[in-house]
């Protein structure tokens, strides 16, 4: 078999795997949009039949057959061609999927399916003791599926810095890979979700983002200027919210007739393949922001999905670049774009036509509103400055659990305590504490830093793009309600892509410079000059 021959069934293999993958992510949508709670378990041992299919699938050992024959041929010489990225991350996959046991890749489909609908019910109750059982049973498989890949990932990842490939291929943040020597059991999950990064970069990063932000939030706190969030919490009919909603994600360029916008409880983004992504949101009759930037944030996910090539659909070149470059693109759209004025002289005045709650305030009011930063409980409503100690204290919580030195059944308290010490605030509830995200119930764990690495990520894009197109022009567009020339320039330089590029060399490509915190850090100094007269 010749290498190009070896490669036409890698490719053909890939997208096999992916058919299944997107197979089980139609149920998993389902399960959270539509399907009966009782169906719980029924829905479990389907999704657990379609993961123990694609594992099979994706473990063969003519893969790593295939692989081998290609691997070092002249076929894949070109570092930055489609054919040695495909091939780079399918042995990446390869290697960590081979560490995981069968049996254990289906219970883990099998119970955070299960877990799941657990969760909602917990949530709905404020009730953590009946979700604690089904966490404890997540956190045992995720620490075996850790524990098996963690001898296993490195030295793979040896064997790709041997290989031909482009550099800087960790998280993309500028610091010295020599430093971290020591691996972290974290970093075998974090690993899935952003390639390459380690537990002690993010680490770093975040150390260093706090010593910035802490001081800024205090002296926003600070400030005689409060604008008014009442404006947010008036009378907003939740069949107007959906229509409004709509209206900005079309707007953006998200493609309905190639998506979809549900209710769920917890928002999210699933992108089954070319002409098929689906979004959803959560609606509260009496706060504006809660939905619309969420919908906002999940069409910025959907028109990275949109967006990828769809020739190279079931490979790595047709997949996104890392989580955090994924969570990039829900915040550029949900805050560099959508709580500008320049957004806002658009789509006030439509606002007004809509909720006639609103007549009475301007739009130098709803702006400021909108950008307010105070801390809160919830996550997924907390402003730009604080949100990212919301990852902070979900990140240092994950890593006492995942080693054991936190019991499950001491997460409230943990919890509680470490929000005091970051917010200066006492969860009333579980329901506002620990149980708000669904994350650990799917098996997360590893995920919630890429937020932060997204909101670089975005800061750092954004200003690119307003340095290549011009931001007098781009927000000229914003005012007319032209998204396009940034539609453009970000499918261009992140969607189109896919994985070709690890996620710091994409960065890299796009921007001209290694990520780095300087560029978030300045837009919320400049946003908090504004609005607060603090910098």
């Amino acid at each position: 078999m010749t290498p190009a021959d070896a490669y036409a069934e890698l490719v053909r293999r890939s997208k096999e795997v992916a058919l299944l993958n997107s197979c089980s992510a139609v149920l998993q949508w389902d399960q959270q949009t539509y399907m009966p709670r009782a169906g719980a378990a029924l829905r479990g041992d389907q999704v657990a039949l379609l993961a123990a299919l694609a594992h099979e699938k994706a473990t063969d050992p003519r893969t790593g057959e295939l692989l081998a024959a290609v691997e070092g041929s002249q076929l894949v010489a070109d570092a930055g061609s489609v054919e040695a990225a495909n091939v780079r991350e399918l042995r990446h996959t390869y290697d960590r999927a081979v560490k995981l046991p069968k049996r254990l890749v289906e219970e883990l489909a099998r119970t955070t399916t299960r877990a799941q609908e657990a969760w909602v019910g917990a949530r709905t109750k404020n009730d953590f003791p009946a979700f604690r059982p089904w966490l404890e049973r997540v956190l045992a498989l995720k620490r075996e599926e850790a524990t098996a890949v963690q001898c296993g990932m490195r030295n793979a990842e040896r064997g790709m810095e041997n290989q031909k490939q482009p550099p800087d291929t960790g998280a993309g943040v500028d610091i010295p890979h020599s430093r971290f020597r020591t691996p972290h059991l974290y970093d075998a999950l974090l690993d899935e979700y952003e390639p390459g990064a380690t537990a002690a970069e993010v680490k770093e990063v975040f150390a260093g983002l706090s010593k910035e932000l802490v001081p800024l939030i205090r002296a926003i706190a600070e400030s005689s200027r409060k604008p008014d969030r009442s404006v947010l919490e008036r009378e907003y009919p939740v069949d107007r919210q959906k229509v409004f909603a709509e209206a900005a994600a079309a707007a953006i360029g998200f493609d309905f007739t190639a998506g979809r916008l549900d209710t769920t409880a917890h928002p999210f983004c699933s992108g089954f393949g070319p002409g098929d992504c689906r979004i959803t949101t959560r609606y509260n009759p009496r706060a504006f922001h809660e939905a619309f930037f969420g919908v906002l944030h999940e069409a910025g996910h959907g028109l990275y999905e949109q967006n990828l090539p769809a020739e190279h659909f079931g490979t790595p070149a047709g997949m996104y670049c890392s989580l955090g470059v994924h969570e990039s693109q829900s915040r550029l759209w949900e805050n560099q774009v959508g709580r500008s004025r320049p957004f806002w002289d658009h789509f006030f005045p439509r606002l007004k036509q809509t909720f006639p709650d609103v007549a009475d305030v301007t739009p130098e009011a709803f702006v400021a509103a909108v950008n307010d930063v105070r801390p809160s409980f919830i996550r997924v409503e907390a402003d730009e400055a604080t949100y990212n100690l919301h990852i902070v204290l979900r990140f240092e919580l994950e890593l006492d659990l995942l080693t054991g030195a936190l019991p499950v059944a001491d997460l409230p308290g943990a919890w509680a305590e470490k929000f005091r010490a970051l917010f200066g605030l006492t969860p009333p509830s579980d329901r506002e504490g620990c149980l708000q995200d669904i994350h650990w119930s799917f098996g997360g764990f590893g995920y919630f830093p890429t937020y932060t690495l997204g909101n670089l990520y975005a800061a750092q894009f954004m200003r690119a793009a307003r340095r290549d197109l011009g931001g007098a022009d781009l927000d000229a567009g914003f005012r007319r309600g032209d998204f396009a020339p940034l539609r453009r320039w970000l499918n261009e330089r992140v969607h189109q892509p896919g994985r070709r590029y690890r996620a710091g060399q994409l960065c890299l490509r796009a921007t001209g410079e290694p990520l780095s915190p300087g560029p978030f850090v300045t837009y919320l100094r400049e946003k908090a000059a504004d609005l607060y007269g603090v910098c």
